[in-house]
C-alpha cells in the first residue's frame, strides 16, 4: 500500500511539474499522459495524448499510448483503430502488436488475435513477459483462459517451448484446454515428442 501511495505521489508531482511548462512539446504532453495513465486517470491521459498528437500526428508511440487508454475505458473499436494507425507508421512495435492482440481477443476475434500475438513474438520472443506504461490489462474470467490458450498456441508456433507449456498449463487450470483439444491442435505440432508436454497431458488426463 505504501509503495502505491509513493508511486501516486511521484506521478502527481511529475504532472504538476509538466503543467508549469509554457507551450509544452509533444514529448511533454505524452509524458504527462503516461503519468495520468499510471494513476489510472484515463480521461486526462487521453486528453494529454491527443494534445501531443496535435503537435506530432504521426507519433506511433503516442498513438499506442492513446489506444491503451481507450481500451482501458472499454472503447475497443477506437483502440483497435489507433493501434492499427500506430502499426502502419511503425510496423515493428511489438508492444502495439501485443496490445492489438489483446484488443481483438476482447472483441471475440480470436484468429486475428492469435495472428497479432504471433507477429509480436516474432519481433520480441519475451513480449508476453515485458512490462511498459502502455500495456493493457489482461483479460479476466473466462477470457483469461482463452487468452492463455491462444498465447500457448502462438508461443508453440514461434518455437518457444517453455512459453507454450507455461501458458498451456494456465489454460488447463483456467478450463479452456483439454487433452483431446491439444492433441488435435496443429498449432502444437512443434511440441510433439516433448517429454514436458507428455507429462502435462498425462497429468491432465
Amino acid at each position: 500500500m505504501g509503495d502505491r501511495l509513493e508511486d501516486s505521489q511521484h506521478y502527481q508531482a511529475a504532472i504538476q511539474a509538466y503543467a508549469q511548462i509554457a507551450n509544452p512539446s509533444a514529448a511533454v504532453w505524452n509524458k504527462m499522459g503516461v503519468a495520468y495513465q499510471m494513476m489510472y486517470n484515463m480521461k486526462d491521459a487521453m486528453r494529454c495524448y491527443k494534445s501531443s498528437l496535435k503537435l506530432e500526428p504521426t507519433n506511433a508511440t503516442v498513438l499506442n499510448n492513446l489506444a491503451a487508454a481507450e481500451e482501458l475505458l472499454g472503447d475497443y473499436s477506437s483502440a483497435e483503430r489507433d493501434y492499427r494507425k500506430a502499426l502502419k507508421l511503425k510496423p515493428n512495435q511489438a508492444h502495439a502488436l501485443k496490445n492489438l492482440g489483446t484488443n481483438l481477443l476482447m472483441q471475440g476475434e480470436y484468429n486475428k488475435s492469435a495472428e497479432a500475438y504471433r507477429q509480436a513474438l516474432a519481433i520480441d520472443p519475451h513480449i508476453f513477459d515485458s512490462h511498459s506504461s502502455n500495456r493493457v490489462e489482461e483479460p479476466e474470467g473466462k477470457l483469461a483462459g482463452v487468452a492463455s490458450y491462444i498465447k500457448a498456441e502462438s508461443c508453440s508456433r514461434a518455437g518457444l517451448t517453455e512459453c507454450a507449456l507455461s501458458y498451456l498449463q494456465r489454460a488447463f487450470n483456467e478450463g479452456s484446454a483439454t487433452v483431446k483439444k491439444v492433441i488435435a491442435d496443429a498449432d502444437f505440432s512443434n511440441l510433439r515428442g516433448s517429454p514436458a508436454l507428455a507429462r502435462l497431458l498425462a497429468q491432465e488426463q
